[in-house]
């Protein structure tokens, strides 16, 4: 179980090289991670509730145990006082067997006591590892994220100031150019079409022009 932390500590502090050149989706893999390390150390919570429930039955047995003890060697004293040698008898070997099983019971409480203080120990350590993943996951995701963007405007910047765009503003602009010859040429045409009677009546209305500016002059009505 403790042994994924390790493979998600190197596969973080790789700086996403290995998921990149498996082509993985970096985002996703580092979220599942994530899932992976908490469902580890929701295990690790459990067994260390479990060893501590069995710690605190050892320590009652144990208790109790002593407790008995204390308890028979009192009522031994106090059958020798009242003079039932016999009743002592039984409460010292009672004694005798509590004591036993208190020894017992002191050395499987003392390593189930061991026990829970190094599994807490190491959920500690698995909780704050954990959390340092997750702020170095969080920053690699950003920086994914952006290295996404960056790569999508570059590809699209260059798209723009291609070859093919290039060569279609000059095509355009060609075609622009193309048109403007053509209607300067066909002003030309139109200039050139006209016929002599075209020109003598030009000339004529030109006099008339004239004659008329004349007579309106004499009138004064200029």
């Amino acid at each position: 179980m403790f042994q994924f932390f390790s493979r998600v500590k190197t596969v973080v502090g790789s700086e996403l090289n290995a998921m990149l050149d498996k082509a993985e989706d970096p985002v996703k893999m580092l979220d599942q991670f994530m899932r992976e390390m908490q469902s580890d150390i929701q295990e690790v919570e459990a067994a260390v509730a479990k060893q501590m429930a069995n710690e605190k039955m050892l320590k009652k047995k144990f208790d109790d145990a002593n407790t008995l003890v204390e308890k028979r060697q009192k009522q031994a004293e106090q059958a020798i006082e009242a003079g039932n040698e016999d009743l002592a008898r039984r409460a010292l070997e009672d004694k005798n067997e509590q004591a036993k099983q208190a020894e017992s019971l002191q050395t499987t409480w003392e390593q189930a006591n061991k026990d829970v203080l190094s599994l807490r120990e190491k959920l500690d350590e698995m909780k704050k590892e954990y959390h340092e993943m997750k702020i170095k996951k969080d920053t690699l995701k950003a920086r994914a994220e952006s290295a996404k963007t960056r790569t999508k405007m570059n590809r699209t910047m260059s798209s723009i100031g291609n070859d093919q765009s290039k060569r279609g503003f000059e095509r355009m602009e060609e075609k622009v150019l193309q048109f403007e010859a053509e209607a300067e040429t066909s002003d030309d045409l139109s200039s050139d079409s006209k016929s002599l009677d075209d020109e003598f009546e030009q000339l004529d209305n030109s006099d008339v022009d004239n004659e008329l500016a004349e007579l309106k002059k004499k009138m004064g009505k200029e």
